[in-house]
């Protein structure tokens, strides 16, 4: 198991920008591809973006041209920079294994994004 710990949330304006963090307990080249999720109050959790473990990258229709996902095999962290943020970002962001079959890799506490219109 890779533990994982979401941070840089918080509340910004519509329009604002927030960088998110995502610190791995191992090395994440060890899972092929590594996502960002949200979930905001009384939805299910939804994929967000994608990094594989050679850098290719896939985001949601409704943040591609916002939303930038990175890695840092170094440090063992995924990064999301958010820009242009609405209101209807407004969600917990978590990080973690991206595959075809329901990750058996625990969730992290997550983060919370607030966005005010």
């Amino acid at each position: 198991q890779v533990h994982l710990v979401e941070s840089g949330g918080g509340l910004v304006q519509a329009g604002g920008s927030l960088r998110l963090s995502c610190a791995a307990s191992a090395n994440i080249n060890q899972f092929i591809a590594m996502g960002w999720y949200r979930q905001a109050p009384g939805k299910q959790r939804e994929l967000v973006a994608t990094i594989s473990r050679g850098g290719s990258t896939n985001y949601a229709d409704d943040v591609k041209g916002r939303f930038t996902i990175t890695r840092d095999n170094i440090k063992d962290t995924i990064y999301l920079q958010m820009d242009s943020l609405k209101p209807e970002d407004t969600a917990v962001y978590y990080c973690n294994e991206y595959s075809l079959v329901p990750t058996r890799n625990p969730w992290g506490q997550g983060t919370q994004v607030t966005v005010s219109s």
